[in-house]
């Protein structure tokens, strides 16, 4: 007798419980990211034109997270194209631990001024979450891949502003690469980011940093004053190993929930 009702009372609470432990399980959040944008223009003696602008997007589904960015950088001086350079990446990660994480990435940059014609990484490793909390973050990782590039030999621009170009050979080799992205929360609105990426192999390294102090103006605006840095051990001919970038953008925040 006792048996016999025993069951159909577990069965019952199984039943009550499912909603409760789907319940736990957070909803899909859906993409998340922002938009930023600058522009300067001077006129007079000497007319010079700066514009950069980038994007940056993540989409979370359970242990699953996609990394999208693109950023673009044009410049102009006297009518003649001083700075050019698209570059984008793509990343998805698996959380298999709330901290440890396995990724596979493909970025690329087609950089009008550097002396490559393009630039091209598949890469996978895995990454930790070193500090973890609202107001610090700190996350590590280290991979292998492979390198395409194509380098190309560029003339001093003439009397109309053309570079002329001789594009060089293609080449690959295998790359080591290590990265660190620092996010601090120094006030309600303001905060501090530092994202810091180390590719070598055997035809260069290359080391890119892009330090940024954030001020939030409302829930969805924000002022972005950055410095990016970029080196690499071995220029092509005709370019410098190191290159910097001082901007003042205005940032727009989105979140686009799951329907």
């Amino acid at each position: 007798m006792i048996r016999s009702i025993r069951q159909p009372l577990l069965l019952a609470a199984g039943l009550f419980a499912l909603p409760v432990a789907y319940a736990d399980t957070p909803p899909p959040v859906g993409w998340t990211g922002q938009g930023q944008a600058g522009l300067v223009v001077a006129r007079g003696t000497l007319d010079t034109t700066t514009a950069n602008a980038k994007f940056d997007a993540t989409d979370t589904i359970g242990a699953w997270k996609d990394i999208a960015h693109l950023a673009f950088l044009y410049g102009e001086s006297a009518k003649a194209s001083s700075a050019q350079r698209l570059e984008g990446l793509w990343e998805t990660d698996y959380d298999y631990t709330n901290s440890a994480f396995a990724f596979g990435s493909i970025n690329g940059e087609n950089d009008r001024f550097d002396g490559f014609v393009y630039q091209v990484i598949l890469s996978a490793g895995v990454g930790y979450k070193l500090i973890d909390t609202e107001a610090t973050k700190l996350t590590g990782n280290i991979g292998v891949g492979y390198r395409r590039l194509q380098t190309e030999t560029l003339a001093a621009a003439d009397a109309n502003g053309f570079t002329a170009r001789t594009p060089g050979p293609t080449t690959g080799d295998a790359v080591g690469t290590a990265s660190l992205d620092y996010m601090q929360q120094v006030t309600k609105t303001t905060k501090l980011t530092d994202k810091l990426l180390i590719q070598s192999g055997g035809q260069n390294t290359a080391v890119s940093n892009d330090f940024a102090v954030v001020v939030n103006m409302t829930q969805a605006l924000a002022l972005s004053v950055g410095y990016g840095m970029r080196y690499n051990s071995a220029p092509p001919t005709g370019t410098k190993s190191t290159n910097q970038l001082f901007t003042v953008n205005v940032v727009y925040s989105f979140n686009q929930p799951k329907k």
